[in-house]
């Protein structure tokens, strides 16, 4: 639970950064301001986070299909009765 959180956190932060990244760049158009490169540095930096936060949760487990198509196919819980038992006709 506490990763869905952090992974939903660092999107709205790439999404502040990058809005921030506009704003500078439109207020300090012909200036020699570095503020806009900062705010898309950071923006990379939460993007790779980001990424890191997602590979992991995956790796672990946390994050994946619930969906019924990605669970392969459906086994029968009763034992197959139509044919014999390979190690009961071993000793027959």
């Amino acid at each position: 639970m506490w990763l869905k959180i952090i992974i939903v956190v660092l999107f709205l932060a790439i999404l502040a950064s990058l809005s921030s990244a506009l704003v500078f760049l439109l207020k300090d158009m012909g200036s020699q301001s570095r503020r806009t490169l900062y705010a898309l540095g950071i923006r990379i930096t939460l993007a790779a986070l980001l990424m890191l936060s997602i590979f992991y949760g995956i790796y672990t487990g946390q994050l994946g299909s619930q969906a019924p198509w990605d669970r392969g196919p459906a086994t029968n819980s009763a034992p197959d009765t139509t044919e014999p038992d390979a190690v009961n006709q071993e000793y027959k």
